[in-house]
């Protein structure tokens, strides 16, 4: 009996630094989890917001390729050529009045929305500065905005069209 006396408490020192070792892993585990679940959602909201963008881009090449052109001005969704800088679509104020796209997308924040920007006419291939152009043809610059679920996820996406 003397033996059993003098191991006392050392199963129980044993268990509680198994307990202690098997709880770090747990939550080191834990933490790897939620850190990845937030990786894909974010990817997927990136993912959403591309698709989005795209969808509004073809709805804007749709405009420009019409049978029509809409009449072009100093306002969004239609500007005209000289109208404004550069870097309109970049202040986020000129797209409350942009375009709808055509398509109604679930899941998004807000409905993927395009500008449609008149660019200088350019001359077609075989024509010269001394004999003029063979044709002047249209140039458009499309710029389309799609949202995530999430507002702060957007994506902008451009083309440039000839017609």
């Amino acid at each position: 009996m003397s033996h059993i006396r003098r191991q006392r408490g050392m199963a129980l020192i044993t268990g509680l630094i198994f307990l202690v070792v098997l709880t770090l892993i747990v939550v080191t585990s834990m933490r790897t989890t939620v850190l990845e679940e937030k990786m894909a959602g974010s990817t997927r909201d990136a993912d959403l917001a591309f698709q989005a963008a795209e969808a509004a881009l073809r709805s804007g090449e749709l405009i420009v390729n019409g049978a029509s052109l809409p009449t072009f001005g100093n306002s969004a969704p239609y500007l005209a050529a000289g109208s404004r800088t550069d870097s309109y679509w970049q202040d986020s104020s000129h797209w409350t009045s942009a375009a709808n796209a055509s398509v109604a997308l679930a899941g998004v924040h807000s409905q993927p929305q395009f500008i449609v920007e008149e660019l200088p006419a350019t001359t077609s291939m075989g024509g010269s500065l001394k004999f003029g152009a063979l044709t002047e043809s249209g140039m458009y610059r499309v710029t389309a905005r799609g949202l995530g679920a999430s507002p702060n996820t957007a994506v902008i996406l451009q083309s440039t069209y000839q017609r």
